[in-house]
C-alpha cells in the first residue's frame, strides 16, 4: 500500500505565505509525477502545480510567480511554497502522485491522492 499525507495548511492573512508538504510512504519502486490540486467550496478541483521526477514544473497561470513546487526525491516529499496569498486562494489543497509499483514481473504506475489540507486566507 501507499500512503500520501499532506501537512502545512493553516489560516493566514492576505499577503502572507505558507509551505505545504506532502510525504509519500509505503511499498513502491519510485515516484514519477507529483502535483498539487485545490478545490474551493462549490468549485471543481483544479491543478495548482506539478513536477516530474526530473524536476520539470508546470503551473496554473494564476499561480505563476507566487507559488513554487519542489520535491525531495530522497524523502519522497513534494512541497508547495505559496507567497502573496489572496483570499481567492482559500481551498482544500490535495497532493496527487504517480507511483511506480512492481506487480509480479511488471512495473505499473498507480495514482494516489492525499486527504487534503485546508488553506484559508482571511484577515
Amino acid at each position: 500500500q501507499v500512503q500520501v499525507v499532506e501537512s502545512g495548511g493553516d489560516l493566514v492573512q492576505p499577503g502572507g505565505s505558507l509551505r505545504l508538504s506532502c510525504a509519500v510512504s509505503g511499498s513502491f519502486v519510485n515516484i514519477a509525477a507529483m502535483g498539487w490540486y485545490r478545490q474551493a467550496p462549490g468549485k471543481e478541483r483544479d491543478l495548482v502545480a506539478a513536477i516530474t521526477s526530473g524536476g520539470t514544473t508546470n503551473y496554473a497561470d494564476s499561480m505563476k510567480g507566487r507559488f513554487t513546487i519542489s520535491r525531495d526525491n530522497a524523502k519522497n516529499t513534494v512541497f508547495l511554497q505559496m507567497n502573496s496569498l489572496k483570499p481567492e486562494d482559500t481551498a482544500v489543497y490535495s497532493c496527487n502522485v504517480d507511483v511506480v509499483r512492481r506487480i509480479s514481473s511488471f512495473y505499473q504506475i498507480f495514482n494516489y491522492w492525499g486527504q487534503g489540507t485546508q488553506v484559508t486566507v482571511s484577515s
